[in-house]
Formats: C-alpha cells, structure tokens, sequence
C-alpha cells in the first residue's frame, strides 16, 4: 500500500507515550493502514479520541478495518482525509495531548509549527523516522528528505519551549514535551 508501519519498539514507545501523558485526544499524521493509531489507541485513556489525517482515502479505509478487527469502537476515531498542511490549522489549539507525526519527511518543520500549536503545555509531540536509516547522520547525504528531518531535528533541540530527546527506536523517534 505504500505505507510502511511503525515497528513493535516505536510502537511500544508511542503507547508508553500516550499512557504518560493520560491521552485522551491525540492527533495522527500520516493514518498508514492503522498501525500506530492502534498502539496510541491502546495507551490512550479509555475514553480517548485518535484524529488521524491522511491524503490517501484507501489508507484510511484499511486503518478503519484494523481499528474494527481489533475492536475499536468507532467513536474513539476519526479519520479525516486530506493533506495534513490544510487539516491541522483547523484543529483547536492546545487541545490535544499528543501529537505524533508520520507524514511527508519534506513537510516536517511545517507539521512542527502545527503541532506546537495544537498540543497542550506538558504534552508531547513525536516523530517517526527521526534517522531514516541511518541518512541523517551521514552528512554526504543531501537530498532534501533527509535534510528536512535532519534539519526538524536541529529545530527542535534548539527550541526553548521544548524539551526533546531522539530514542533510537524503529528508523527513530523524536520525541519533544512542550513546556
């Protein structure tokens, strides 16, 4: 489908995540075919909701199939189709507990303002493929993916209203809380 999903260890990171922080709204960039909405769905409160945005309707088609397979009940999910930069600046600021963002590598400084915005102070933002295997520590690579991330990572540890670390989980996590 086109959509590589987390692994067991960044997915046991984000339920631990959404645990932490008591989740109960999370947003998603990036639905894939469910899998991490799954694990954030497993650590987030009970009556938590997961809003997940991907351009690709057949994704969410098949997250909506995981989500029902593993007996989600569809209240506690909703899936909004479309590109995550036209989505996000209509979701309610400081609303959410968690952010966690698998989208475009290319847009990630776009999706970081977003997600500063949108999550709680004490909440937590985290991206996957924070090393896309191994690219962004190799500085003779430079092809504008890599150096998105690369740079995403660079942004974050700087940023003073964020406290950050980069768990070699998966291709990588970062993870930062907003203070």
């Amino acid at each position: 489908m086109g959509a590589t999903p987390v692994g067991s260890g960044a997915g046991a990171a984000l339920r631990l995540l959404a645990s932490l922080t008591q989740a109960q709204a999370v947003v998603e960039v990036g639905t894939g075919t469910g899998v991490s909405g799954l694990w954030l769905l497993r650590g987030m409160r009970p009556d938590g909701v997961l809003t997940s945005v991907d351009r690709e309707a057949e994704h969410q088609r098949l997250a909506r199939e995981t989500f029902a397979d593993a007996g989600v009940a569809p209240q506690r999910f909703r899936l909004i189709p479309g590109s995550a930069l036209e989505v996000l600046p209509r979701l309610t600021d400081s609303h959410y507990d968690l952010v966690f963002v698998d989208g475009d590598k290319r847009e990630y400084g776009e999706y970081l303002t977003e997600a500063v915005r949108l999550v709680r102070p004490g909440g937590v933002i985290a991206f996957d493929n924070a090393l896309l295997s191994g690219r962004v520590c190799d500085p003779s690579q430079r092809d504008a993916e890599t150096q998105a991330v690369r740079d995403l990572g660079h942004v974050v540890r700087d940023d003073e209203r964020l406290v950050s670390v980069l768990l070699p989980v998966g291709d990588g996590l970062l993870v930062a809380q907003r203070l």
